[in-house]
């Protein structure tokens, strides 16, 4: 039979040593997922002769593990796996797929993906629904299994961060001075670590032996109900604050030095005029 989504767990926890899980790990898991992607490419070299229209051999060469999950951050903890965009700190995440009980499954298969780093997240809020997140991971290497990892403990973050629990403030370009906007509608930001694969000839040449981050990119979108025109006045002038995004009752991102790339106010026939505007930032703190 095949498994359903309902019979799928992710879990993660955080490693001492780059692509080591470690020992009798007590795993964390994303109960509030709605989405995940686990890939595997082993990047095939695909080698030409003459003499047959047809590749004389294929071999493998450097594997590439992906893996994508889409979730509503957890009241619970809301940016402990959130945090990793940041902190850039490398983790083990199993993908289960299981038949029974959890705690005693009949059948399983594992994916155990080592050595990820978190890539890319996308973080938003819109009224009348709970913050989502949207990570792209890159990880070491996966090993593929029919039990769970051995010696591990399971826990489940539960709950979800509504729309009302989250808040917009703005100040100046160092953080400071920040005051509660309350014209926004919608916002969502991006971060991006850009990570490079580095790979070095050896025994072991088809795994990547570093993951390295490059330039980060900080950008972000809000929407805004045209009440005023403060986001063309701050295009006009030139001018550099902070934005800071609530994402539950303790946690927050705070983006400095920003500045708007945009602004739009589109008009629609029997709708309320709204103002559209984007912005990119120089430095981050998620806490």
């Amino acid at each position: 039979m095949s498994y359903g989504a309902h019979e799928t767990k992710i879990y993660y926890v955080q490693e001492s040593s780059y692509g080591v899980t470690p020992t009798n790990p007590a795993m964390l898991g994303i109960a509030t997922a709605d989405n995940v992607e686990p890939s595997l490419d082993p990047g095939l070299i695909k080698v030409r002769g003459v003499g047959s229209r047809d590749p004389a051999t294929l071999r493998k060469g450097l594997r590439k593990v992906g893996l994508k999950v889409s979730y509503a951050l957890p009241a619970d903890a809301p940016i402990n796996f959130l945090q990793l965009i940041s902190t850039l700190n490398s983790a083990s995440i199993e993908v289960i797929y299981y038949k029974g009980v959890f705690s005693s499954p009949i059948s399983v298969v594992d994916l155990l993906h080592t050595g990820c780093r978190m890539d890319k997240v996308t973080v938003e809020c819109s009224i009348e629904d709970v913050i989502k997140a949207s990570a792209d991971l890159i990880g070491q290497n996966v090993a593929v299994g029919a039990a769970k990892i051995s010696g591990a403990s399971y826990a489940d973050y539960a709950s979800a961060v509504p729309f009302y629990e989250s808040y917009v403030q703005k100040g100046a370009g160092d953080g400071s001075s920040l005051v509660a906007v309350d014209r926004v509608t919608d916002w969502k930001f991006t971060v991006e670590n850009n990570l490079k694969a580095l790979p070095v000839i050896g025994s072991t040449g088809f795994l990547l032996k570093y993951l390295q981050e490059k330039h980060r990119g900080l950008s972000g979108e809000l929407t805004f109900e045209f009440e005023s025109k403060q986001e063309y006045d701050d295009i006009v002038n030139d001018s550099e604050f902070s934005l800071k995004f609530g994402l539950g009752a303790t946690n927050s991102a705070l983006f400095k030095y920003c500045k708007w790339d945009k602004a739009s106010i589109p008009a629609k026939v029997e709708d309320l005029v709204s103002l559209k505007a984007s912005f990119t930032a120089r430095d981050l703190i998620i806490s």
